[in-house]
């Protein structure tokens, strides 16, 4: 065996030792437990008698039913899944497939209306009918093994014993068996440690566990194998709960971390210590930090802007008795899936979410939050050190989003068509979204940043006078500078500070940049935006003698556009050896274009307040 095969089975026991996890049982024992009959996935019977209790009581609830009635209703007159590939990928018709049957399957338990799970079985045969579920694209073959395990199990007394049989079938064939191929071989996503580890390994144990009974062997063995594997990206989550994927990449990930420990706690009793691995109970609080007060996400790497909706936070809620996660969840209810309702909390109040500390630095990932307050209209920052080889991710260290006024002013621009050649290959590096000049950071004469680069956060605090972070980037471009460092503070939760600090033996262009969609008034050192008669002042307290400028966003095509956006840039000659500048942000109410500069400390002296 390569040393490269043996490394993820030495961290998994590594991690195994530190969380104190207990052993997973062999392929032959891991069934002594399972639970008989149907339903045994996610949610028992008596999930469903506690969702009808709350029906009669909670509005919220009702809500989401009469949410997802309205779903299921349309759903009658939809055309089940067909098998169409959009670039190499089945994931559209997969994930369809799954929300239909979430949706549908949920209220036929609910209501007992045949309507729904006759229109679940009949999109369960259309996909029990694909020559195959794409297993060359693994995320595919997972998701709809998953769909067809939960309508299996659900409806399992409502199907006809023939419709039975064709969808254990399929779920044998062409889900279980081709990831028992990739499971035999040590195949990649199985040492995998981000998103693909979580939905292919939930995918595998979910179908394994809907069809136990009938096929042990192969079950028992998908089962030991998966249980083992995707400790590998649990691990990950350890000290603090962060996502190094970015805030879209952490509701994938751990919506099938939810569903595989639900799965396997209902049908088995036991996640053989899954849920009480260092971080897996705190990384709802990384979803709650990650969210701004427009209900924008700080969107690095391939992830969207929009929060969404994320169930998982109802079941870690109660998993980890954190009624926050619950209160935060309801608080931006998105479109209702069966999982929502099926997990949805009561619990929790707004004096919960005041209680969170308003700064917040996830250590395991180099990524730092500021707001002055949990409101609508609070400042918030979002910044990030990390690591530019994390999986998804662009060339960004240094980069941050801005919200203030309840508008976001200094964007991220997301992700770009995966379907772009060599969007994850050789060609990603080329792509506006995902270059150095697409972030909102330093672009160093005109180059990318090394795409190996990690950059931690050196140094943070937080007090009600003084918030920061402060990343040192230095290896992020190495190639031209000797040191480059950014710190980011919050002051009396009212001014937003981004300094930066660069050390190089020859003179360099540097570009600050910052994408806003909001209209940009230049005065010397000063700059008034303006978005949706609401208004930010930025001020340039040291410029190195360099100029603002407003310049469009060019992308060329194919690579999608960005009409709305603007590229704000302060352009500047450094003089070695060492060049500073720092741009104040500050809205009306805090002093605007008129309030005095603040005293500048170096960065190295950036320490936390001497306690009394």
């Amino acid at each position: 065996m390569r040393l490269t095969s043996i490394l993820p089975i030495l961290a998994i026991l590594a991690s195994s030792a530190r969380a104190d996890l207990p052993p997973v049982p062999s392929p032959e024992q891991i069934l002594s437990t399972l639970r008989p009959g149907h339903p045994r996935l996610v949610a028992l019977p008596e999930d469903m008698t506690r969702v009808k209790q709350l029906l009669e009581n909670d509005e919220t609830a009702r809500k989401l039913r009469d949410q997802l009635r309205a779903t299921a209703e349309k759903m009658l007159n939809d055309k089940p899944v067909v098998h169409q590939l959009i670039g190499p990928r089945l994931l559209q018709q997969s994930r369809l497939c799954l929300d239909r049957v979430y949706v549908l399957a949920t209220l036929y338990r609910l209501e007992g209306d045949e309507r729904f799970a006759k229109r679940a079985e009949k999109e369960m045969l259309a996909a029990a009918a694909f020559p195959d579920w794409n297993p060359k694209h693994f995320l595919d073959t997972a998701e709809m093994s998953h769909a067809l395990a939960i309508g299996y199990d659900w409806l399992y007394d409502f199907l006809s014993p023939q419709s039975r049989a064709t969808i254990r079938q399929a779920i044998i064939e062409k889900g279980l068996k081709p990831g028992e191929e990739f499971y035999r071989k040590n195949g990649w996503w199985v040492k995998a440690t981000h998103n693909w580890n979580q939905v292919c390994n939930g995918g595998m144990a979910i179908g394994a566990l809907a069809i136990a009974d009938e096929a042990p062997e192969l079950a028992g063995y998908i089962l030991s194998r998966s249980a083992t594997s995707i400790r590998l990206p649990t691990a990950r989550l350890a000290p603090d709960g962060g996502w190094d994927e970015g805030p879209g990449y952490w509701d994938y990930a751990m919506r099938y971390t939810a569903c595989y420990l639900a799965a396997m706690r209902s049908a088995l009793g036991t996640d053989f210590g899954l849920s009480t691995m260092p971080g897996m109970a705190e990384t709802g609080l990384f979803r709650i930090h990650f969210a701004g007060p427009t209900w924008f996400t700080f969107n690095y790497a391939d992830a969207g802007q929009h929060a969404g909706s994320t169930p998982q936070m109802y079941y870690f809620a109660r998993l980890f008795d954190r009624p926050v996660y619950a209160y935060h969840q309801r608080s931006h209810q998105g479109r209702a899936g069966g999982l929502d309702l099926i997990w949805y909390d009561p619990r929790g109040t707004v004096q919960d979410l005041n209680r969170l500390p308003l700064d917040v630095r996830f250590k395991n990932i180099d990524v730092a939050f500021l707001r002055s307050s949990w409101t609508d209209d609070a400042i918030f920052v979002g910044f990030k050190g990390g690591d530019n080889r994390a999986n998804h991710s662009h060339l960004d260290l240094g980069t941050f989003v801005l919200d203030a006024a309840g508008q976001r002013w200094a964007s991220d621009l997301g992700p770009d068509d995966y379907n772009l050649p060599g969007y994850f290959g050789a060609q990603r590096w080329t792509y506006y979204r995902l270059r150095t000049e697409g972030q909102n950071t330093l672009v160093i004469n005109g180059d990318n940043q090394d795409t190996k680069a990690k950059a931690p956060i050196v140094a943070f605090a937080s007090s009600p006078q003084r918030a920061f972070a402060v990343a040192d980037l230095s290896k992020a471009y190495a190639k031209h500078a000797a040191k480059v460092w950014r710190g980011v503070a919050l002051l009396d939760r009212k001014v937003v500070v981004i300094q930066d600090e660069i050390e190089s033996e020859q003179p360099l262009e540097v570009e600050w940049v910052m994408h806003t969609r909001a209209e940009a008034r230049i005065n010397g050192p000063q700059v008034a935006l303006e978005w949706n008669d609401k208004h930010l002042y930025m001020r340039a307290t040291e410029a190195a003698g360099g100029t603002w400028s407003v310049q469009p966003v060019r992308i060329d095509p194919p690579q999608r556009q960005a009409p709305d956006f603007k590229r704000l840039v302060l352009r500047f000659k450094t003089a070695p050896p060492r060049t500073r500048v720092v741009v104040e942000f500050r809205t009306a109410e805090a002093g605007g274009p008129t309030g005095g500069p603040l005293p500048i400390t170096p960065l190295g002296d950036w320490k936390p307040p001497a306690k009394d």
